[in-house]
């Protein structure tokens, strides 16, 4: 019986009619009503139901990523003698951020840093671990933070440790050793080492991601999909045979353009289907050109991308005549000036070099917003997702070498949905005008993203709207009782570039979204131009 029948079927007093009218109402989500040319000006109108759902939310979809890479773990998370660091040297202020922004996830140590990586030679007293050359950013590393502090920090944090192993340089040997080092519980030669450093009690790291973008000819080791399809499965194997309880990730191709995608993913999954439980995508969006218009669009990208990688998997399931699902691990997705980046051949050789320090606007905040949002209503298959990266390397937090810390504009954004984005996506029906973009194509203009919070008896919108004029739109929640408006802010774009100063980044919080009203069973509201906006509604499902 279909969702739709099964409302019919059982909802009593007008329910039925509504479920009904929901299913009649709108087009499908992305498309434009007959009849009216796309970017024509018009109303959007945003119809749900509370039986028509995409899927719970996983908490796991608001991680981040610390990566040996420039400032993020020597000055970032790590910085002995700091006035706000404690005994172990770990920044008070970054974690007290850590936990404002609502991380729930870390993944570590990489990203192109884990690819030539040895993990031993991050354990034990930090006096006698050596420096090494990291081949992935030609820096000097020197070991002073590895796996027993790292997890001790995602402790201090509340945050989820995610480890990746090396597939590089490496293979299955030396990730089943370091699953037997942080989840055995003793009585094995590296169970017992791990105690012998401190840790009496198994680390417990249930995520771990088997290698990282090993189709990138930048990346130390990469391959074809036939080998790291081999690779991954006898790590996995390996690894389950150590504990059979760990979730593992296995590596997609590194991004939707590069000539891998697609038969990557195919060939990788074929091999290692039955052993892995997510599939890793990574996803980096930038304003080209000072084409406004298709970097406002990204989120249809982005969607766009997750849909083919979605589509692939299952290709491969139903091929295995298979009812598993493979859901998706998003770990590094951001907005990333990679066109600026230097090349990592012609970087001197040093420590903590500061890379990657990228400083954003109002307008990156709103993309970043919308890419966040994307992954929300793909709760159905997003299983996990992690924000590249979490300080100072692409981040929402920047820090000063013994000094301050703030806020970059894309923090607030980030930390807005992590608080309420909690509980179920809705499937949005929308009825929107459409924006033609160069990069793009036609793209839905006001994108709507509705969450049910049941438990603390609200709707939350996410709302973006990628048109350069103001947009009223209609969200008509049929089958909720709404009350009050509880919080209506919105991020809105600017041309003022990059805050590039705390002083700057200051006023880069989002702004009260006033008119917003409960008309009976509809919440209306006028979005700014090319903004972002949360409302959250007081609802009880009728």
């Amino acid at each position: 019986m279909s969702d739709h029948e099964a409302a019919t079927a059982t909802d009593g007093a007008g329910t039925a009619t509504g479920a009904a009218t929901f299913a009649a109402t709108g087009t499908a989500m992305g498309m434009h009503a007959a009849g009216t040319a796309p970017g024509a000006s018009r109303p959007t109108r945003v119809t749900v139901h509370p039986s028509f759902t995409v899927g719970d939310i996983d908490r796991r979809i608001f991680g981040s990523f610390v990566e040996h890479l420039g400032r993020a773990v020597d000055t970032g998370i790590y910085e002995p003698g700091h006035p706000t660091a404690d005994a172990e040297g770990w920044r008070g202020d970054v974690a007290a951020l850590t936990r404002e922004l609502g991380t729930t996830v870390v993944r570590y140590p990489g990203g192109n840093f884990v690819s030539n990586y040895r993990w031993e030679d991050g354990v034990g007293p930090r006096d006698e671990r050596p420096r090494r050359i990291d081949l992935a950013w030609r820096a000097i590393e020197t070991n002073q933070v590895g796996t027993d502090d790292f997890i001790r920090w995602a402790r201090l944090t509340g945050t989820e440790p995610m480890l990746a192993v090396n597939l590089g340089t490496r293979g299955a040997d030396a990730a089943a050793e370091l699953v037997e080092y942080c989840n055995v519980e003793g009585g094995t030669a590296l169970s017992e080492r791990r105690r012998a450093n401190g840790a009496d009690e198994p680390h417990g790291v249930t995520l771990w991601c088997l290698g990282n973008e090993m189709d990138g000819p930048w990346q130390i080791g990469h391959t074809t999909a036939d080998d790291y399809g081999r690779r991954a499965l006898h790590a996995a194997q390996a690894m389950r045979r150590v504990d059979p309880t760990i979730e593992l990730v296995v590596c997609g191709s590194s991004a939707r353009d590069m000539p891998t995608f697609g038969e990557w993913e195919r060939v990788v999954l074929e091999h290692t289907f039955d052993h892995v439980d997510h599939l890793s995508v990574h996803a980096y969006y930038q304003e080209r050109n000072g084409d406004r218009a298709s970097f406002l669009a990204s989120g249809a990208a982005f969607e766009a991308f997750l849909t083919e990688v979605i589509t692939i998997a299952d290709a491969v399931a139903a091929r295995r005549h298979s009812s598993k699902r493979i859901t998706l691990s998003v770990d590094e997705w951001n907005v990333w000036y990679l066109d600026a980046v230097e090349p990592d051949a012609t970087l001197p050789l040093r420590e903590r070099p500061d890379l990657l320090a990228e400083r954003y606007s109002m307008l990156d905040a709103v993309v970043v917003a919308d890419l966040l949002s994307t992954l929300i209503r793909h709760a159905d298959r997003v299983a996990i997702a992690c924000l590249a990266q979490l300080v100072n390397v692409i981040a929402p937090i920047v820090t000063l070498p013994g000094g301050g810390v703030w806020k970059q504009t894309t923090f607030h954004p980030i930390a807005l949905l992590a608080r309420h984005a909690r509980g179920v996506t809705l499937d949005a029906r929308v009825d929107s005008p459409t924006l033609v973009t160069d990069a793009h194509g036609a793209v839905t203009a006001i994108q709507p993203t509705v969450v049910y919070n049941a438990e603390a008896g609200e709707l939350v919108i996410a709302v973006t709207n990628r048109g350069a004029a103001a947009a009223p739109v209609t969200v008509d929640a049929l089958g909720f009782e709404l009350g009050s408006v509880i919080e209506a802010v919105s991020v809105i774009a600017d041309d003022r570039g990059a805050r590039t100063t705390a002083a700057e980044a200051a006023d880069g919080v989002p702004t009260a979204l006033d008119g917003v009203t409960v008309q009976g069973g509809a919440v209306e509201a006028s979005l700014p131009p090319e903004s972002w906006s949360l409302i959250r509604v007081a609802a009880r499902a009728s």
